[in-house]
């Protein structure tokens, strides 16, 4: 019988409640999970079996037993995680614990009788769990997401990977063109898409829309350059005046939060912003539930399952047209999209959204439709078992 393992670098994070949810989609259509977490994580229910945090004796005891296993399987893991690296002398360094890593994620492999290992993310600890199996001669597949995956470093790794996956299931079509052209056509049959879906039935009612008063706007995302934060408060001070009032709230935490308060502090802007900080999934979606409209102004971004999310609570959505968005929101129907880094293009469409109040019921239903056909949790999982199955992709 078969039995999957997923791999994640960090399987307890917040902003990865969607592998979780596949995860238990999975096993309630009966597939066999072993979940494993690169960065250790707290002890739950749903808790993975945690690679880093041992005692040293752990590693160097998976060294010795792989080494007693296979001597030349061995040294061919060693090449791999050898050459499967950026240049220089610390990404040397790294690639000598993520060989020790993935000798012990092997070891758990074999006690496990996993058949076959699955990574979210093209990133280090794909570079694991690529290494563990190689050494096991296990399949192995990858789940890839958004941009940064074919940024430097990861993006400098990723042919490699994809080259030696059985399968690539890519978030987005968007994701799926960057991954076909980093290889060879003969390796594009084994991409296919598979949306990160959401658990309906676990949503929180949402409130219902203001007919009056200032506009509730709800933005969530990690605090850094990418995010787009600057260009949106320059977007917010300059139609606050005309729209009959704004509220903003900011959920999320990062390394440019003082910048951004800063920036809001000289736009005359702190009195409209609430700076929620970091939240849970349920105390996120509780802030979307409670907001008019959700606004995302990255300039790099995959397919945000805040904006599924969003979409599936009734709220209208303005959203860069970048990477895999245009795949979610229909404009002028579900939301409106503008040119990323054009922050006056996203004050107009804030500010038409905004104006457009009696529409905001209609879109938001638009969207839950929207959410219902392509991006549940249910059907994620249904694919990626069909591709375990090895049904093939799309």
């Amino acid at each position: 019988m078969s039995r999957i393992a997923y791999l994640v670098s960090d399987y307890y994070a917040p902003s990865h409640t969607f592998v979780r949810r596949e995860v238990t989609g999975l096993r309630a259509l009966g597939v066999d999970i072993v979940a494993f977490s690169v960065q250790p994580g707290k002890e739950s229910e749903d808790a993975a079996e945690d690679i880093l945090g041992r005692s040293p004796f752990a590693y160097v005891a998976a060294l010795v037993w792989a080494f007693c296993t296979g001597p030349r399987r061995f040294l061919s893991s060693w090449l791999l995680a050898f050459r499967h690296r950026p240049p220089g002398v610390r990404a040397l360094i790294w690639s000598q614990f993520h060989f020790a890593e993935a000798m012990l994620l092997a070891r758990l492999l074999s006690r496990e009788s996993v058949t076959h290992l699955h990574n979210h993310f093209a990133n280090s600890g794909a570079t694991v769990g690529l290494v563990a199996a190689a050494f096991a001669r296990l399949p192995w597949s990858l789940t890839l997401h958004g941009i940064s995956e074919t940024d430097y470093p990861a993006g400098l790794l990723l042919a490699t990977k994809l080259e030696r996956a059985t399968f690539v299931a890519c978030a987005s079509y968007f994701m799926r063109a960057q991954a076909m052209r980093m290889v060879a056509p003969s390796h594009w049959p084994k991409m296919t898409v598979v949306r990160c879906g959401i658990d309906l039935a676990r949503l929180p009612p949402a409130a219902p829309h203001r007919e009056t008063g200032p506009a509730r706007i709800v933005c969530v995302g990690r605090l850094s350059a990418e995010k787009g934060y600057f260009g949106l408060l320059d977007a917010l001070a300059a139609i606050a005046p005309s729209t009959g009032g704004v509220e903003l709230v900011i959920v999320g935490d990062g390394p440019i939060a003082a910048a951004v308060r800063a920036r809001a502090c000289e736009l005359g802007l702190l009195d409209r912003i609430r700076f929620a900080g970091a939240r849970d999934e349920n105390e996120t979606l509780a802030e979307i539930a409670r907001a008019d409209i959700l606004v995302l102004p990255s300039l790099m971004e995959g397919l945000p399952v805040v904006l599924v999310e969003a979409m599936a609570l009734g709220r209208p959505v303005l959203a860069s047209r970048v990477a895999g968005i245009p795949e979610l929101v229909v404009e002028g129907r579900t939301g409106y999209m503008f040119t990323p880094s054009d922050w006056e293009d996203l004050r107009q469409k804030l500010a038409v959204l905004i104006e457009k109040r009696a529409r905001w019921p209609r879109m938001g239903r638009a969207g839950r439709k929207q959410v219902e056909g392509e991006f549940r949790s249910d059907q994620a999982a249904e694919r990626m078992a069909r591709l375990f199955r090895g049904e093939g992709g799309s």
